[in-house]
């Protein structure tokens, strides 16, 4: 957990337990000799990632940005993907909260690993909202994808991660670029997804931008760094080109979601290069 002040709202990085994901995948058209270098693959070619979350607390609300993978899935599933993953209340507890606490899901997009822990398994097996008094926000355009039955996606849109909030009417469908409250907006960040959108913290001292799979990890900060899933890498690319260069500009504060070594960092530019190093936090 890292937990830092950002103005007038407090900032908690929370770990929602780790994935493993195939490494050619997770970079795409990057050579094998070069990323190894920075992600040392397992014997099945797969690197170790995080599933960081952000918690924000305003004094009115407290916001959960993304629910990693969550506890429903099966041994066989769990198995492929390598996953470690945590229940809501095993999320929360270093932060001191249980999940009746949180006001508000900000779901990044709604592949499992990032929506997978919005529903978890009662008593009785029914899946159900694992955060029972929270509203949730996606993009609309990001509901209606994960609902396409094409065989490019599929396999990454869990129908139990998103239906069960939707027919509980408990979804809250934002278009582009949205302030959600006085200090936490989001903006679309097209490329990985159609409809990603990132998260901007504002608490009138310094910004913190929860970059989701826009930029996965601090390795893939610099711009042709670009994951093989994503579904429109050229947008990735426009995507980092106009966001990127502001948080070197403006001193933002990024969370790389899947960096379970750097989770969180700023930017630094360097013969117009690009790279990240820890953010540290004020004693």
């Amino acid at each position: 957990m890292i937990r830092f002040s950002a103005g007038d709202v407090a900032v908690t990085v929370l770990d929602g337990g780790a994935v493993r994901l195939d490494g050619g995948a997770m970079f795409g058209v990057v050579p094998k000799p070069l990323w190894e270098r920075h992600r040392a693959p397992d014997d099945r070619n797969r690197i170790r990632l995080g599933m960081n979350v952000l918690l924000v607390e305003d004094g009115r609300r407290r916001w959960l940005v993304d629910t990693g993978a969550g506890t429903k899935e099966d041994a066989k599933f769990r198995d492929i993907y390598g996953l470690e993953p945590k229940t809501a209340q095993e999320l929360l507890a270093p932060a001191g909260l249980v999940p009746e606490d949180i006001d508000v899901v900000v779901n990044s997009h709604l592949h499992f690993d990032h929506a997978g822990g919005n529903t978890a398994r009662d008593a009785r097996g029914d899946v159900v909202s694992a955060f029972p008094n929270a509203r949730f926000v996606v993009q609309r355009g990001e509901l209606e994808f994960a609902r396409w039955d094409n065989e490019r996606i599929r396999a990454s849109y869990l129908a139990d991660n998103f239906d069960p909030i939707d027919r509980d009417g408990r979804f809250d469908l934002v278009e582009g670029d949205v302030a959600l409250g006085p200090h936490l907006s989001v903006e679309r960040a097209p490329g990985h997804v159609p409809n990603l959108h990132v998260v901007v913290v504002d608490g009138g001292a310094r910004k913190v931008c929860f970059l989701a799979d826009l930029v996965p990890t601090a390795t893939h900060v610099p711009y042709p760094w670009i994951m093989g899933y994503d579904l429109e890498p050229l947008e990735t690319l426009a995507s980092k080109k106009r966001l990127l260069p502001r948080a070197v500009r403006e001193g933002w504060i990024l969370v790389f979601e899947h960096d379970a070594d750097l989770p969180v960092g700023v930017l630094e530019e360097k013969g117009g290069r690009l790279s990240a190093r820890p953010f540290e936090p004020e004693a």
